[in-house]
């Protein structure tokens, strides 16, 4: 049967949820299913300390009528949620670990004093990007408060889900497209998604800058996108003298795509290659759904490819 095994992801964002169903394989899924909803204004305010859901009886009945539509029994979501409701750091420890624990250690207690928040109440997760020649590891670590992370575990399942993986959105980008990603050493990725501006840029496949920054009301400001990805080189050639991405990507889920995407060629100096979701993801038969709602779906689907 075509798409048997299946995998669910679900982003949240600062209007609404979106939710897709995929099968296949991780580097091919195919959309079988999704759903799409706007929650009523003040249902969620996205906060580092705070808990983000300020409606959670709107929140669940949202989430869960969204749900149910998709006519499948495949409980268990990968989940997406802004950058803004954690912290992503990218930092260099020249302290060795025997263990994942003992590294995270490592980290809260290099990072206890740049934080808003009491480090020891956040999640955390990390992943070694690079071991150096001068012994350091280039480590990147994402944070997120307890109570943060709790809340929207809670009230998911109470929607009849099962969460059982979560990550922000930028990566969750990355990760639909990082097939072709993969191949470019040298490279800087820009996405728009959400009213968030994404900037990653990679030196020979190792990811040495990470920057993610809210635009207000979801409104795609060229000028203000321009200064973004100008200040965020400045900064990345300050720390590395010398390098240089020489490919560039772009993402963006908004209706100006191609606007966005000549914005990134005049900021960069690079032709930037356009990452569209319909050459990645295939649709299955008898599926209707045009070409707006399905690049609303990027997030979504690029979580939903972690569980299969």
């Amino acid at each position: 049967m075509l798409f048997a095994r299946k995998a669910l992801g679900i982003e949240i964002c600062n209007d609404g949820a979106r939710i897709a169903l995929i099968g296949g394989k991780k580097d091919l899924p195919g959309l079988t299913a999704f759903g799409t909803a706007v929650f009523p204004d003040d249902t969620v305010q996205f906060s580092l300390r705070e808990v983000n859901v300020r409606n959670p009886s709107v929140f669940v009945a949202t989430i869960r009528e969204m749900y149910l539509k998709l006519l499948t029994n495949v409980r268990q979501v990968s989940v997406s949620l802004p950058d803004a409701a954690g912290r992503v750091v990218l930092l260099d420890v020249d302290t060795r670990f025997k263990s994942r624990d003992e590294g995270a250690d490592v980290i809260r207690w290099k990072l206890k004093k740049t934080f808003p928040f009491d480090i020891n109440e956040a999640h955390l997760d990390y992943q070694v990007l690079q071991e150096k020649e001068t012994g350091e590891m280039a480590i990147l670590a994402s944070l997120i408060a307890r109570p943060v992370v709790r809340q929207y575990e809670d009230l998911l399942v109470e929607a009849g889900l099962e969460p059982n993986r979560i990550d922000f959105t930028t990566f969750n980008l990355y990760r639909l497209f990082s097939g072709r990603l993969e191949l470019a050493d040298n490279s800087i990725l820009i996405t728009s998604c959400g009213g968030v501006v994404g900037i990653m840029i990679f030196s020979g496949g190792v990811l040495e800058f990470y920057r993610a920054k809210e635009m207000p009301d979801d409104i795609v400001d060229p000028n203000r996108i321009f200064r973004e990805i100008n200040s965020s080189f400045l900064v990345y050639q300050g720390k590395y003298p010398g390098h240089s991405p020489t490919e560039a990507f772009c993402v963006s889920s908004a209706d100006d795509a191609a606007a966005f995407c000549a914005l990134v060629a005049e900021a960069t100096g690079l032709e930037p290659v356009v990452l569209d979701v319909e050459r990645v993801v295939s649709r299955e038969s008898g599926l209707v759904l045009d070409r707006r709602t399905l690049r609303s779906l990027t997030a979504a689907l690029g979580s939903a490819t972690r569980n299969l």
